[in-house]
């Protein structure tokens, strides 16, 4: 199973590690002690976090940025069937959803808790301002 250093588990979800601490701290976030003494965040507990609380936290106001084409994030919900398969994929405030292959996901071995890659290419891409206040 996937494990996240709080800094790591801090940029999947968007927040600071000082955040993602406090989680911890709180009992909101699953967290264990490497030999080390290094916190770590298991990868399903992260994503059942993700899930848990996808929408809860509005992104921050961007302006003139437009999004990459690759989106780092944790694999919440894998739903596959014998041929097609639905993966979830929560990266910082946004869900991407890809439907691929049952095969993919076997040969990528795609689980809810690991670190994906998602790489969009579309052929229209419409990038807004959000209008100043």
């Amino acid at each position: 199973m996937s494990e996240f250093r709080i800094g790591q588990a801090a940029e999947l979800l968007g927040m600071s590690p000082d955040t993602v601490r406090r989680l911890a701290d709180s009992g909101q976030l699953a967290t264990r002690r490497t030999e080390g003494g290094h916190r770590v965040v298991d990868g399903l507990a992260l994503a059942r976090f993700l899930a848990e609380h996808t929408g809860q936290t509005e992104a921050g106001a961007i302006v003139g940025q437009s999004a990459r084409n690759r989106f780092s994030g944790i694999v919440t919900r894998v739903v596959k069937d014998t041929v097609a398969a639905q993966v979830e994929l929560q990266a910082g405030p946004y869900r991407v959803v890809s439907l691929m292959t049952a095969e993919a996901v076997d040969e990528l071995g795609l689980e809810p808790g690991m670190l994906a890659i998602a790489a969009v290419k579309a052929t229209q891409v419409v990038v807004e301002v959000p209008q100043a206040r």
